[in-house]
């Protein structure tokens, strides 16, 4: 019997998650590729990042992307593909900036794209304007990035159909749904039903639970045929009371995975599904 193949993405870091909070965060380029390295050898297939300045606060800065991404490579048995923010949440960088690290490192195989702006958390405008997103579009289509195309809502999916219209991404499109963020889609499996029928044909998705939600997210993923998100950048919690790293987040998902009935999809098997080149050392 063949099993399905389920891509497991670790989103390591993020721009918000606090390190007072969740002492297991990696920060230092250092400590990001390190812990790179541990949830791909885990079972993690795609590593999303972010990067964080000297004190810790979110950054675009395309010197500490570089630097994160050659640590990463430096681990010859690595395959890991690599995933890049483009968002400004917490940053308060320019549209350029925004696209600078993919312009510069031609090893990111895949950049953020949430398709559209909200009131995020009901704490600051997650801003994504319309020039932005036909900008970022054009440059990942001049530098072979694949956009991950963040859904927090289904306005959002609407936008996604537009730029498919206009060419500026192409099908199949890969797409992560996150859910319970304040702003965006509460964290129901209606709503995550919801969502995916939406989707355009064909497209290829995974999803996230914010928080509490993140393991009923998981469950409800797998049962309808996606793929699954888990990391530090989403949920700092293994269980109740009980903080969390983000290898034991992946190995968890690894399991949940398997008792599903499923595989963990390899690296190359990721790239793969989601039609990105083999990784040429």
């Amino acid at each position: 019997m063949l099993h399905a193949k389920t891509i497991i993405s670790c989103a390591v870091t993020g721009g918000s998650t606090q390190k007072e909070k969740c002492p297991a965060l990696p920060i230092t380029p250092e400590e990001i590729a390190e812990d790179v390295y541990r949830v791909w050898q885990s079972g993690a297939a795609i590593v999303h990042l972010h990067m964080r300045d000297e004190n810790a606060k979110a950054t675009l800065d395309p010197d500490r992307f570089q630097k994160t991404v050659e640590l990463i490579r430096a681990h010859k048995d690595c395959d890991v593909i690599i995933n890049c923010t483009s968002s400004s949440a917490n940053t308060g960088m320019g549209h350029e900036a925004r696209m600078a690290h993919f312009r510069r490192i031609p090893e990111i195989e895949i950049g953020s794209m949430d398709c559209g702006s909200f009131n995020y958390g009901c704490r600051y405008l997650f801003n994504n304007e319309p020039q932005f997103l036909e900008d970022l579009a054009r440059c990942f289509q001049e530098c072979g990035v694949l956009p991950e195309v963040e859904i927090f809502d289904t306005g959002m999916i609407g936008n996604v159909k537009h730029y498919l219209k206009q060419g500026l991404i192409q099908g199949p499109v890969w797409c992560q749904l996150v859910m319970n963020i304040l702003g965006g889609c509460d964290a129901t499996v209606d709503n995550l039903l919801h969502l995916v029928r939406q989707l355009p044909e064909g497209a290829i998705w995974s999803c996230t639970g914010i928080g509490a939600s993140h393991l009923p997210m998981m469950y409800a993923a797998l049962a309808l045929g996606g793929h699954v998100r888990v990391g530090l950048e989403d949920n700092i919690f293994y269980e109740y009371g009980k903080l969390a790293t983000n290898v034991q987040l992946v190995e968890r998902a690894v399991r949940v995975v398997k008792e599903f009935g499923n595989q963990p999809a390899t690296c190359a098997e990721a790239r793969e599904i989601l039609g990105l080149k083999p990784l040429v050392r």
